[in-house]
């Protein structure tokens, strides 16, 4: 409870704070309390994705602490959103990508999610990537362009790809988390609104595809085939879930997608657009 409680209070102080300290402060309480959650079962797989976790969240804050520095060397503002210096803005565009996971820093996501259980593996992939597209929502005026198109093209592929060849189905979803991130990394310098509801849509299907796979107690791939004679309604549902998270249309999923698409082609950008389509 302390924990869950103080993941509360580290992502409400970094999404309502004005100041880069406060923000700072908000991201390390959530790494903090993160961190025995991940380690709870004391297997040497999970004390290692503990690790991994801590060693990339403390490189990335640090990072980001920089970046503000850097800004408030330059300009005399400590103010999120008069992020105004343009190596600032590509220090905390890195930062941002390595705290969230996309390529190409995206390498320690999988690993963590794999070695956590099934329910920290959801608060991996929704409450805490929270903060960080907070952080990118205040700033999205002053972000590069071609450096977050890149990652997030690199992310829609890399995460569309590497997600094939896997058995584990905690390493599936985390490829398919890398995949979404590319979708709302690209769109939220041209309409950053479009990135939350299209975070809070992703957020909505993941928990249920989690929480499904919690309550079936399935690990992987093989033993997913043989559960649907426990709960065949579950079962029913989670196949719609997952073909949503794919956007597949009619279905929820398919109007980030669409939305973006369009968004993006506006920009003249339909290569891009291509790409998130697939």
């Amino acid at each position: 409870l302390i924990f869950i409680a103080s993941l509360m209070l580290g992502t409400t102080i970094t999404i309502s704070s004005k100041h880069w300290i406060m923000a700072w402060a908000g991201l390390e309480i959530n790494t903090l309390a993160i961190l025995p959650l991940i380690s709870k079962s004391h297997h040497p797989r999970a004390i290692e994705a503990a690790t991994k976790y801590f060693l990339t969240q403390a490189t990335a804050s640090a990072l980001l602490l920089f970046s503000s520095m850097t800004n408030a060397w330059h300009t005399g503002q400590w103010d999120i959103t008069q992020l105004s210096h343009p190596v600032s803005g590509v220090i905390l565009t890195s930062a941002i990508a390595m705290k969230l996971g996309l390529a190409p820093f995206h390498f320690w996501f999988p690993e963590v999610l794999q070695g956590s259980p099934l329910i920290t593996g959801l608060l991996l992939s929704t409450i805490m990537k929270l903060p960080p597209i907070a952080l990118l929502y205040m700033t999205s005026h002053s972000l590069n362009p071609t450096l977050l198109t890149v990652m997030a093209i690199l992310s829609t592929a890399l995460g569309g790809w590497m997600g094939l060849n896997q058995t584990q189905i905690r390493k599936i979803l985390a490829f398919s988390s890398i995949s979404h991130l590319g979708g709302m990394g690209i769109i939220i310098i041209y309409n950053p609104k479009l990135t939350l509801l299209n975070f809070y849509l992703y957020t909505m299907m993941t928990a249920a595809v989690f929480l499904s796979l919690n309550s079936i107690k399935v690990l992987k791939l093989s033993t997913l085939m043989t559960a649907w004679t426990k709960i065949p309604s579950l079962n029913a549902m989670l196949l719609l879930t997952l073909l949503s998270l794919a956007g597949l249309p009619p279905l929820t999923g398919f109007l980030p997608k669409w939305l973006i698409i369009q968004e993006l082609t506006k920009q003249d950008m339909a290569p891009a657009a291509t790409l998130i389509s697939l």
